[in-house]
């Protein structure tokens, strides 16, 4: 269980190699000190304990540990001074001016880094509550499915993006959305917001997917003057053992796997983004599948399948899901997520992922 501190931030936790780093130079301060010591009265190392409140700085919050560690610091000044006799009294000043120079600076840069900690802290919390009203996280068991999502900011800092998911039971069935809204940043999230709007009310009143695709598309071109639109999955699964509607507005298909076998889902006809079908006429197609009981379906957003490893080779999903965890849908998705990280090592994803798996259950 994670200890918050008293103001809720997570306790400071530094990598092994920092605090390696931190290590060495504390026994490089300590065998200064000592030859210090060993090497007579006529000379003095004692300007380096300047050092001691700067390593401690680095391992804390509180100014509280840098103006602790000075003012052991200055006592180890004053005692060294007693073993350096030949040494002027203006050597010795100067390393006490320098420790504590170094000390008032240390604790004042823990200061500084702690307020703008605590502000960061601060957005990511409010970005987590926007993302929990924004992206409802659905119950793991929905009539015949078993079900779970995944959501990872390509910003850490983020938490939110443009990517958006959405499931509603109605009289019609169960009614799923899955989207990525083109551009980043807060217009992007509005953007999102106004479709996951449409959605939750339309799916419920709209029995053909396609007439549902239809509202979507007219709620995001009437936005004024953004010119935005939104690539998106629609599904409607309906109660009994009918066939699985499926709409595709310029999506990534959904993968089907099933009996270990994965295979893409296309859609019956090509059709535009939404916000873009007034400009080229039609209108959304909707295809129709099979579910059997066992039956795997993956929907996700480009950030997955764009993720790049090394050499800038894309993440090939298709080929890698066979190989991914076969229990639960959530036990898929961990299983994905990690094997995506495997993929990309340091340098991390580039865009936000949604992932949204369903399993059809006896």
């Amino acid at each position: 269980m994670r200890a918050d501190g008293p103001d809720g931030m997570p306790p400071l936790h530094l990598p092994r190699r920092t605090r390696l780093l931190l290590l060495c130079a504390f026994l490089l301060l300590v065998a200064a000190v000592v030859a210090d010591l060993v090497s007579g009265p006529g000379t003095t190392l004692s300007p380096v304990l300047a050092v001691a409140p700067v390593l401690a700085g680095a391992t804390t919050r509180s100014a509280r540990v840098p103006l602790a560690a000075g003012g052991l610091a200055v006592v180890a000044v004053g005692l060294l001074e007693t073993t350096n006799t030949e040494l002027p009294t203006e050597v010795h000043l100067t390393a006490l001016i320098t420790v504590l120079a170094a000390t008032l600076a240390s604790a004042a840069n823990v200061v500084l880094v702690a307020a703008r900690e605590r502000e960061l802290f601060q957005v990511r919390t409010v970005a987590e509550a926007a993302q929990r009203a924004l992206l409802r996280p659905p119950p793991e068991r929905i009539g015949p499915l078993r079900v779970a999502v995944r959501y990872v900011a390509a910003a850490a800092e983020a938490r939110i993006g443009g990517d958006l998911y959405a499931l509603v039971e109605t009289r019609h069935g169960v009614r799923i959305l899955l989207g990525d809204v083109q551009g980043h940043g807060l217009p992007a999230v509005e953007t999102a917001a106004d479709v996951l709007g449409v959605f939750r009310e339309a799916a419920r009143t709209e029995a053909d997917l396609g007439r549902l695709a239809e509202r979507l598309d007219a709620a995001l071109a009437a936005r004024p003057g953004e010119g935005r639109f939104a690539t998106a999955l629609l599904l409607s699964v309906p109660p009994g053992r009918e066939p699985v509607a499926l709409v595709n507005c310029g999506h990534p298909p959904p993968l089907l796997r099933r009996e270990g076998r994965v295979s893409a889902l296309a859609p019956p006809a090509a059709a535009p983004p939404l916000g873009l079908l007034g400009l080229t006429g039609g209108g959304y197609p909707a295809g129709r599948f099979e579910a059997r009981p066992g039956d795997l379906l993956l929907l996700h957003t480009d950030g997955v399948t764009e993720a790049r490893g090394a050499g800038g080779v894309f993440y090939p999903l298709e080929d890698r899901l066979p190989g991914l965890p076969a229990g639960s849908p959530a036990d898929l998705l961990d299983g994905l997520l990690a094997d995506v990280g495997e993929w990309v090592g340091a340098a991390g994803l580039t865009d936000d992922a949604a992932l949204l798996a369903i399993r059809w259950e006896a």
